[in-house]
């Protein structure tokens, strides 16, 4: 992937967090619609990205990738600042998910 590649995933994955992010205060407030707003516009702007990159790399590998990164990050984020939790469970689901991607993206592609 070249640097432009990589700086548009990480732009996209720091935008779809933020969108998840305020998708979940507005969960939390008094369904105060400034938060779905940001929500939705933040959305927006993830995909408009995410178009380019998928221009760039390919459907399967943007968008794997994609995945990956925001599920890890996602939960982090769930973790750090929601105080949410996961289980034994979740947890090896999520290194489970990890090894998919990489196998799929990294691994020779056949034709």
């Amino acid at each position: 992937m070249s640097p432009l590649s990589t700086a548009l995933l990480a732009a996209s994955t720091i935008i779809f967090v933020s969108a998840a992010s305020a998708a979940k205060a507005w969960t939390l407030s008094a369904n105060n619609f400034a938060w779905l707003a940001l929500t939705l516009v933040l959305y927006t702007v993830g995909n408009l990205i995410m178009l380019r990159l998928i221009r760039d790399v390919g459907m399967g590998v943007a968008l794997s990738l994609s995945a990956v990164v925001q599920l890890v990050a996602v939960n982090l984020v769930a973790l750090a600042f929601f105080g949410e939790r996961v289980s034994g469970v979740q947890a090896a689901g999520l290194v489970l998910a990890v090894i998919a991607v990489a196998m799929i993206t990294l691994g020779p592609a056949r034709g």
